[in-house]
């Protein structure tokens, strides 16, 4: 659902506007949640208000990256280096619980989806260095919107209300930027591509869910790398969908994902 609605930002809209119609429906889908479940507990507004906050840079930067480059660049080296970071702040400040196995898989995992961005050497050359350092400020965010996110969930005691309003905020904020960036003919724009927007915003709503509701019940830097194995399923659409080209590093980069699946399974 992760890789499904990110390429959906690459359909004929402007990734600012894409980003912005997909997270506002996700904000609208995640409304009767909210209201069924409730506001989640005040211990968890600080972590809610960071969370939003790191959406917001995280769906801007998103789009400013998917703008200039390919989204077999950019999403590898977003997702890839964002569970290393989550580990590392997981394991050494807050104590997570990751055994040495456990450690390696993350890091085997990580390396396997950084691996499907290597290019050849001419490639390299020509590639973007403003898309990459795009890339890698997105996984900051990543990591960052994970972290709060993990613990602000677990503090509620509403794991669903917390999502719920989450995504509200989320979509509330980008809608604003977006208002004020585009005016209301970006707006209008959006309005031609509400089924897409529809499908990405459900997705966008039930992958992060479950995600969220894992970060409960298990170590956070377990499902942060977990989460990230989401790049098999974007090599998949960027080659089938999106006609870009299969290259032998992704083939790679899917067998270190697969053994760093089997470590962190096996710890």
């Amino acid at each position: 659902m992760h890789a499904g609605w990110n390429a959906l930002i690459k359909i004929r809209l402007e990734p600012l506007l894409a980003v912005t119609l997909i997270n506002a429906t996700a904000g609208v889908v995640c409304l009767p949640i909210l209201f069924w479940s409730g506001w989640p507990g005040p211990e968890s507004y600080p972590w809610l208000a960071g969370s939003a906050i790191l959406h917001t840079g995280y769906n801007f930067l998103l789009a400013s990256a998917y703008r200039i480059a390919d989204m077999s660049l950019v999403y590898p080296v977003a997702r890839g280096t964002a569970p290393l970071l989550t580990a590392l702040f997981s394991i050494v400040i807050l104590k997570e619980p990751v055994g040495a196995l456990g450690a390696l898989g993350i890091a085997v995992l990580g390396f396997g989806i950084f691996a499907m961005s290597i290019r050849s050497p001419s490639e390299t050359a020509k590639m973007d260095r403003k898309a990459l350092l795009m890339a890698g400020a997105t996984a900051i965010m990543i990591c960052g919107y994970t972290i709060a996110d993990g613990t602000g969930a677990r503090i509620s005691g509403n794991t669903a209300g917390y999502v719920a309003a989450m995504f509200m905020f989320d979509g509330l904020f980008i809608t604003l930027i977006a208002l004020r960036l585009r005016g209301r003919e970006g707006i209008k724009a959006m309005i031609g591509f509400a089924g897409p927007g529809i499908a990405g915003g459900t997705m966008a709503c039930l992958a992060y869910a479950i995600a969220i509701w894992a970060m409960t019940v298990a170590p956070i830097p377990l499902v942060a790398a977990v989460r990230e194995t989401s790049v098999l399923f974007a090599a998949v659409i960027a080659v089938v969908v999106l006609k870009e080209p299969l290259r032998l590093n992704r083939l790679l980069g899917a067998g270190l994902i697969v053994a760093g699946l089997v470590m962190i399974r096996l710890q």
